[in-house]
């Protein structure tokens, strides 16, 4: 189904004819806001597509709330409350996460919220763990609900630490970035070096007189009951001409991530944690993110169907609770994952995914356990 809200115009026009209107499935509203975190290159928008919308722009979360109102999600409730984060696009999640939890703590003065659930894309999903840690330190209580990560580098991956190998410094690091994501990178307040050594899994530079990486920022800010009360990780995979053109660009020059191979720690040092099988063209990788390194807490399936789309707990591969440490089947098994490119999820496209329906699913997973 792609969306410019078909339910809701199926519903006008049956009022229109006189007919009774279709019952419509949709999410439960959720006890408190939920806030969505953009990732790398992301604010309003990536790529010169919006951020959080479908393929025509409208934001995933967007409740028909106003009369005869079209360009909105009529699977979510029409009270749903929701808020948008918009951090700096290229940082490391340390800045990132204390300037996220500084919004988020201002909109739930101004809203009266004393919850809030927090869903992260890309880097997002790093962002909001370091979030929830200040939100816990500052208000002395659990303000988190529930955390959910979308195709995270919880332990690194490959494409930060080839864009920081590609030499030339600073310039160099920069030029690739915008190879990759746009001219986003060249405005004011960007760091692309630090950006990229935040998404390596080990320290990149030990002389810098900085520890930096996901291996040091997941000690720093692990999975822990006292910063959010549920932790969950949809985790995506694609290859070959499927991929994105902007990711395609990427393996033109570059290399298959390779995400499914089981190691403690960066064994084959190609930036995330874990190992490559040796095998191409398989999903195990989004074009940016391997599969072993996308999973924290649960990790969450994602069932397309009749009515309204469902999430729930994969059983069969257990909880991850120190992200550092998953075990051989976390790291390898394609159990539940979702067949989109590392960008198809937020509404770069065009394709055949329904953000709408994606996001609602979601949606209505957080209102059932918040």
């Amino acid at each position: 189904m792609k969306q410019k809200s078909p339910f809701l115009l199926a519903a006008l026009a049956a009022g229109t004819l006189g007919l009774s209107a279709p019952a419509l499935a949709a999410a439960e509203k959720t006890t408190y806001p939920v806030v969505f975190a953009h990732g790398m290159a992301g604010f309003d928008d990536i790529l010169g597509v919006d951020y959080w919308g479908d393929d025509f722009g409208t934001f995933v979360a967007d409740p028909c709330d106003e009369f005869l109102e079209v360009y909105c999600n009529d699977l979510i409730d029409s009270g749903q409350r929701s808020f948008v984060g918009a951090v700096q696009p290229f940082e490391s999640s340390e800045v990132r996460g204390l300037q996220l939890a500084n919004q988020v703590e201002s909109y739930m003065a101004t809203s009266g919220a004393k919850y809030v659930s927090l869903v992260g894309h890309s880097q997002g999903g790093m962002d909001i763990r370091k979030a929830a840690r200040l939100l816990r330190e500052r208000k002395g209580y659990t303000a988190v609900k529930a955390l959910l990560s979308i195709s995270s580098p919880h332990r690194g991956s490959p494409v930060a630490q080839w864009v920081l190998k590609l030499g030339n410094g600073v310039t160099g690091v920069v030029d690739a970035l915008a190879r990759i994501f746009g001219d986003v990178i060249y405005g004011p307040g960007n760091d692309g070096y630090g950006a990229a050594k935040a998404l390596v899994y080990n320290d990149f530079d030990a002389k810098d007189g900085k520890t930096t990486g996901a291996k040091a920022f997941n000690i720093a800010y692990p999975i822990n009951a006292s910063y959010a009360s549920l932790y969950g990780s949809l985790m995506t995979a694609q290859y070959g001409l499927s991929v994105n053109p902007a990711l395609y660009l990427v393996k033109e020059f570059f290399f298959d991530p390779d995400g499914d191979g089981y190691c403690v720690d960066d064994c084959d040092n190609d930036g995330a944690a874990g190992k490559g099988d040796g095998v191409k063209n398989e999903n195990d990788d989004d074009g940016l993110v391997g599969i072993n390194s996308q999973q924290m807490g649960y990790r969450l399936r994602y069932t397309e169907q009749s009515g309204l789309d469902k999430l729930s707990i994969d059983t069969s591969v257990g909880y991850v609770a120190d992200i550092n440490a998953p075990n051989a089947t976390q790291m390898t098994s394609s159990s539940s994952l979702i067949i989109q490119d590392h960008i198809d999820v937020i509404g770069v496209g065009p394709d055949t995914f329904s953000e709408m329906e994606f996001y609602a699913a979601i949606i209505d997973y957080v209102a059932k356990n918040d």
